[in-house]
């Protein structure tokens, strides 16, 4: 995993918390699944040529 991702999904479980909001919340708000969200904030999914 490059430096990129790293922060990225750190990012993310920072912007989450800092707002308290669930996984649930932020997956409705930006209309994707849970796990979706879930995959993002363990660097699990990443975008393929980026």
């Amino acid at each position: 995993m490059n430096r990129k991702n790293i922060n990225i999904h750190k990012n993310l479980i920072f912007l989450r918390k800092s707002n308290h909001m669930t996984l649930e919340q932020v997956a409705d708000h930006i209309n994707v699944s849970r796990q979706a969200v879930a995959k993002w904030e363990s660097g699990v999914s990443q975008t393929k040529g980026y």
